[in-house]
């Protein structure tokens, strides 16, 4: 049965399993699991909670605890604090963490690795039609969120603009703290991922009382980014996302669900991996745009192009393609 825990919870939860682990001698085999999700108003949420109702269906007497996080970092940090099993993340995230660079500096999580992908995320960078910004630039200056932190999105616009000596006057906090603030007009602009060619439910929302534009990067913000970060490439969005958008090129990650192989034995990743192949259906009903996603061959793609799986998942949609 699904159901939303605190961190404290788990804590209790991962001791009584950690010394079962210790007792039998081999990493403990979850069947209750922590879900590292994100903010609630996200549509990731959203679809994290299906994701939670799938692996309860493919997996017998399992439970998913969905909790609220910060995101792509900070997932990635509980995980390595033992506080949950799994977490969203995307791709520049997971390289960082095994490599010990940019916010993981030093600080290598070596066993972090992907159970299975759900979706490619774009990064969008929207300010008020009011605030007259056109472009990166000139947000140097400008009260801007630049994402929940901890996330992939803060992480990414933080580095872009320091990249090019933009120097906007961040706000951090949440999406809601980010929406009011545009409301109230205490900041101009937000960044947050979205899926891939559609807008997210909190810009929806927050067009419906502020005219909002979208800001694209240019070919040489593009070029530098590329070469800068590993895992981030960038996409083409459709003219018309929103009211008087134009065509425009914008970041794009690739979203997993991770793990730590230290967290997770093979078995479980197996079943998860599974669980979440054969009931899409879930997925597709909370995600419409899922219904065409064929995500075993979107596995063993970014298998093949080097992103690291847990064992017991990589073998689970490697079959799953060969059948």
């Amino acid at each position: 049965m699904f159901k939303r825990i605190t961190t404290g919870s788990r804590r209790a939860i991962g001791a009584t399993a950690a010394l079962s682990a210790i007792l039998v001698g081999g990493v403990v085999s979850a069947k209750d699991l922590t879900m590292g999700t994100t903010s609630p108003t996200s549509s990731h949420f959203t679809i994290s909670v299906a994701m939670s109702k799938a692996i309860e269906t493919g997996m017998e007497d399992a439970t998913v605890n969905v909790i609220e996080t910060g995101a792509s970092v900070d997932n990635v940090l509980r995980l390595a604090r033992d506080e949950i099993d799994l977490g969203l993340a995307a791709t520049d995230i997971l390289i960082s963490a095994r490599n010990g660079i940019g916010k993981f500096e030093g600080n290598a999580i070596p066993d972090t690795v992907a159970l299975y992908p759900y979706s490619a995320s774009v990064l969008l960078i929207a300010a008020t039609e009011e605030s007259g910004v056109t472009s990166l630039e000139e947000l140097d200056g400008k009260k801007f969120n630049p994402g929940i932190r901890g996330s992939a999105a803060e992480t990414l616009t933080t580095t872009v603009l320091s990249m090019f000596v933009i120097n906007a006057d961040l706000v951090h906090g949440a999406v809601g703290d980010a929406v009011e603030g545009i409301k109230n007009r205490q900041i101009i602009g937000y960044s947050k991922y979205g899926a891939a060619n559609s807008i997210d439910a909190t810009l929806q929302e927050l067009m419906t009382s502020t005219e909002m534009r979208l800001i694209d990067v240019t070919e040489e913000q593009e070029k530098a980014a590329t070469e800068a970060m590993e895992g981030v490439g960038f996409t083409t969005l459709p003219a018309g996302l929103i009211p008087g958008s134009e065509e425009m090129r914008v970041p794009k990650l690739n979203v997993f669900f991770l793990t730590r192989t230290d967290v997770m034995d093979d078995e479980t990743a197996y079943n998860i991996a599974r669980s979440i192949h054969q009931n899409m259906d879930l997925l597709v009903e909370a995600w419409p745009q899922l219904a065409d996603y064929d995500i075993a061959a979107d596995a063993v793609a970014t298998i093949e192009t080097g992103i690291p799986y847990h064992p017991g998942a990589a073998r689970y949609w490697k079959e799953a393609v060969g059948n």
